[in-house]
């Protein structure tokens, strides 16, 4: 299993079957911050109108709202991920802003069609724990081909906090108490036992600061609530 939970089939079905809860999950898993963190993780960018972005694992497109307030009209919105049903959300997403250009793809982040050098900025929010160190090796050398020379990056991703206190209880409670919210909502704990499995085996964003840089990148390392998720913020060099 411990191979099989990174294998691009397994995690399409898993955010499959959680599509339909996994919106209240993440609030309740963040303690309701997860909103707030991602418009922190859009911020740390400097959008600005007119600008091409590409939120790549955009599940539902949580992410859009700020992204959308910044790049104005004019700017361009080029969504990624690789579940259907997490897709099939987003698009629901999309049709309230029709006015809007945003294009949905449904794609493999390592093999997907975007053009080399076209993005002026790549946000990720919560996706980057379903890689193991290998496959964030390639998703920085891919996110590096996507950039143009200057262009920015920014990930933020659920982490184990380092005090020892906070540490054991929010592992417990994303372990033990939202496995019991999964069998509430979907009537399988083990789907969303896979939540607390991915953090832990993550545990926090420092691991990328090496592995971004060595993709050329010049790499700022941020926490949100006490490491309760953390981050990084990149620039093409």
């Amino acid at each position: 299993m411990q191979d099989e939970i990174y294998e691009p089939g397994f995690v399409e079905n898993l955010f499959d079957r959680m599509s339909g809860s996994y919106a209240r999950v993440n609030y309740i898993t963040s303690f309701g911050f997860s909103r707030r963190w991602r418009k922190q993780c859009v911020q740390a960018l400097g959008i600005y109108e007119g600008a091409k972005v590409y939120d790549l694992m955009t599940g539902m497109g949580e992410c859009w709202a700020q992204i959308l307030d910044n790049m104005g009209a004019s700017g361009e919105l080029h969504a990624l991920d690789i579940s259907t049903n997490m897709l099939a959300r987003a698009h629901k997403r999309k049709e309230k802003v029709e006015d809007r250009n945003i294009q949905i793809l449904k794609e493999n982040v390592f093999e997907n069609s975007f053009p080399n050098e076209a993005a002026d900025f790549i946000v990720s929010g919560f996706g980057i724990k379903t890689f193991n160190t290998k496959q964030l090796h390639t998703l920085a050398t891919e996110m590096h081909r996507l950039l143009k020379s200057g262009g920015k990056l920014s990930l933020i991703e659920v982490s184990v906090p380092p005090n020892r206190l906070l540490r054991v209880l929010y592992m417990f409670y994303l372990k033990q108490i939202i496995p019991i919210l999964g069998w509430l909502f979907l009537g399988s704990p083990d789907t969303y036992k896979m939540l607390g499995i991915y953090t832990e085996k993550f545990e926090n964003s420092k691991a990328l600061e090496p592995i971004f840089t060595q993709a050329g990148f010049r790499v700022t390392y941020v926490s949100y609530f006490y490491g309760c998720a953390t981050g990084i913020v990149g620039e093409k060099i």
